[in-house]
């Protein structure tokens, strides 16, 4: 129960998080796409630094929620990011939510409970072998790298799910490598083991890199079209890395009908709440001025 309320606690400062950052974003030129000073002139925003708290304060539930559950259990929660975040878009905008917003938050829910009730995920080791990082590191960067170029090749929201998918696989290794770096932590271990273990500052570079690719990805398009790929990327390959990595179990069999049928509402309610008033009222890009010369 701990870390399924410290992951809740995570989806809905990432959800905040995201809402801010997007704010930010939609005030910075075309010109700083896909360059280091795209972050600096974020910087210089109070809405983009008040995300950035948040963005901390979500990586310190996930440390705990982690640490005391799989990471099968834990990251498939952060779906609840995306109608968090619509919601929360809501309120700060003070646009009232339509009945189809809350159709696609109850969609979203019960999708979560069944696929996570027939999935039944195990825990299994708290540490992965350090040859085992090798082929999931490589392949990660491989996947990295093919969204990332299709993703210059491409424009608008486009691209921004294709970045949105790149930041939400860079979320997924991080949580792998927060999981077996906090795992130092336990008996025979402590704080020593914890600052000597690279796995902890693998955590701190693909935490960065995935937050850069989402800076991009929220600038380059709609938040609409970078949550879904984000909520959903991110909660899929963490399900790829428990069971490939730290050899979590799930249900099989004829429990994969009621996963897919769980899966199923998940991405119906996403559909719904990208589709919804609120969505394009709140989260879609403003207008472009035409320029006076």
């Amino acid at each position: 129960m701990i870390s399924v309320l410290f992951a809740v606690l995570t989806a809905l400062s990432n959800g905040s998080a995201s809402v801010l950052q997007r704010r930010a974003a939609m005030e910075v030129p075309d010109s700083k796409a896909l360059h280091l000073s795209l972050i600096g002139h974020l910087m210089r925003q109070k809405v983009w630094l008040g995300g950035i708290a948040l963005v901390i304060v979500a990586a310190l539930c996930q440390a705990v929620a982690l640490a005391t559950g799989p990471i099968s259990v834990v990251q498939p929660i952060f779906v609840i990011e995306l109608p968090a975040t619509l919601l929360v878009a809501g309120w700060l905008m003070r646009v009232r939510a339509p009945r189809t917003v809350w159709y696609g938050v109850a969609a979203v829910t019960a999708g979560l409970a069944l696929g996570l009730a027939s999935a039944a995920p195990v825990d299994g080791t708290d540490v992965v072998r350090g040859a085992d990082w090798v082929p999931a590191l490589l392949l990660t960067g491989a996947f990295e790298a093919v969204l990332v170029v299709a993703a210059l090749r491409a424009r608008g929201n486009t691209r921004a799910a294709l970045l949105g998918l790149a930041a939400a696989c860079g979320y997924a290794l991080t949580a792998a490598l927060m999981k077996d770096a906090v795992a130092h932590l336990g008996p025979g271990g402590g704080a020593v083991a914890l600052l000597t273990s690279w796995q902890l500052y693998a955590t701190a570079v693909a935490g960065v890199g995935a937050l850069f690719l989402l800076q991009n990805a929220l600038h380059a398009g709609s938040l609409v079209a970078v949550q879904p790929m984000l909520t959903l990327g991110d909660a899929l390959i963490s399900i790829l890395y428990g069971v490939t990595l730290f050899e979590e179990e799930l249900r099989t069999g004829w429990w994969l009908l009621p996963e897919l049928a769980g899966l199923g509402l998940i991405g119906a309610g996403c559909v719904v709440l990208a589709r919804s008033s609120l969505a394009t009222d709140t989260l879609a890009p403003r207008p472009t001025r035409p320029r006076v010369r």
